[in-house]
C-alpha cells in the first residue's frame, strides 16, 4: 500500500495554518518542518505580482534524499513514507542539492487520516 495526500495549492492564502497543524500533529521539533509557505514577488512597482505557494515533502517513490544518505538516516517506512531520523544523521547534508534543507524532518511522520 502507498499513501497519498491531495492539496489544492491554488487556494493557499499564505496563512501557514497547515505548517503549524503539521508540526503540532506530528510532534515536529522546533526548527524543522514538513510543510512550508513560499511567497515570491515578481515585477516592479506598480506592476507587482505575488505568488503564494504551499509546499511540502512529496515522499518521492525514488527519493533522492534516501538514495544519497550514507548512514540510512533518511529511509522509507511502510507505505513509502520518507523518514529522517536525526539521531542517525551525521550532518553531511548530502541531500541539500536534491531537496530543500528545511524539508529534513524528524522521525515518526504520520499522514493525517
Amino acid at each position: 500500500m502507498r499513501y497519498a495526500m491531495a492539496v489544492d495549492t491554488r487556494k493557499c492564502v499564505g496563512c501557514s495554518d497547515c505548517v503549524v497543524a503539521c508540526q503540532t500533529e506530528n510532534d515536529v521539533p522546533h526548527g524543522f518542518c514538513r510543510e512550508w509557505v513560499v511567497e515570491t514577488m515578481n515585477g516592479t512597482y506598480p506592476q507587482l505580482e505575488i505568488e503564494i505557494r504551499s509546499e511540502r515533502c512529496n515522499h518521492c517513490i525514488n527519493a533522492p534524499c534516501v538514495r544519497c544518505c550514507p548512514t540510512g538516516a533518511s529511509h522509507f517506512a511502510e507505505g513509502g513514507i520518507v523518514i529522517v531520523e536525526h539521531n542517525k544523521c551525521i550532518g553531511l547534508w548530502c541531500m541539500h542539492g536534491f531537496m530543500p534543507l528545511r524539508c529534513q524532518i524528524s522521525s515518526s511522520f504520520r499522514l493525517c487520516r
